[in-house]
């Protein structure tokens, strides 16, 4: 099992600056050693202690699969502020964040069973992480061709396509337009037993 990618070590930018401490109090609150949740998400413990204290910086399908384990959205990870059980979110109010290389707005509101994201995914960006995790997804294009992968088979998504899946199918994302791919992502927040994983070469050349 590969870990999932995270970025560079050194400064962390702003809109990261609160996750080191956040994502050691979510851990503690949720009952789970640093040794579990570092399994769940796929990860070393100590690459998550690393991520705990700062020294490494998430990259936005870790922050998905951190969010994911401790039943919060990446909202709440950063400390965003949005109004809780507001049900209007205005383009105003809506931040970009960059992870990974990837472009996100939260799109949703705050203490939801779903999180509700823009997402803007360069060429190239975390195209070879295949993702297997309880719950559910949903996306839709807006803008430029999505490569979806579920499974052995390989799906090219035009603006305009949506994919609705179960996220234990294994599955990968990747921009398939020079430009990039923009899309509306949408997925279940559940707090399981089971593992969240991220296959690497060795998954995809068995046909996952």
């Amino acid at each position: 099992m590969s870990e999932l990618p995270d970025e560079p070590s050194g400064a962390p930018p702003e809109e990261l600056s609160t996750v080191a401490p956040r994502l050691r109090d979510l851990r503690r609150r949720s009952g789970l050693t640093l040794e579990t949740a570092a399994r769940l998400v796929g990860l070393s413990a100590a690459h998550l202690s690393r991520l705990e204290t700062g020294r490494r910086q998430p990259s936005l399908p870790m922050l998905l699969a951190l969010a994911r384990t401790y039943g919060t959205t990446v909202s709440d990870l950063l400390g965003e502020t949005a109004p809780e059980r507001d049900p209007i979110v205005r383009a105003g109010r809506t931040e970009p964040s960059r992870a990974g290389g990837w472009t996100y707005w939260t799109v949703g509101g705050a203490g939801r069973a779903m999180q509700a994201l823009r997402v803007h995914v360069p060429q190239r960006a975390q195209g070879e992480l295949v993702r297997v995790h309880p719950g559910e997804e949903w996306l839709y294009v807006l803008d430029g061709r999505l490569r979806l992968t579920l499974g052995a088979a390989v799906h090219v998504l035009d603006p305009g396509d949506a994919a609705h899946f179960d996220s234990l199918t294994p599955h990968r994302i990747a921009a398939a337009s020079p430009r990039g791919t923009e899309l509306l992502f949408v997925h279940t927040l559940l707090q399981s037993g089971a593992a969240d994983l991220c296959l690497g070469d060795d998954a995809r050349r068995r046909g996952l």
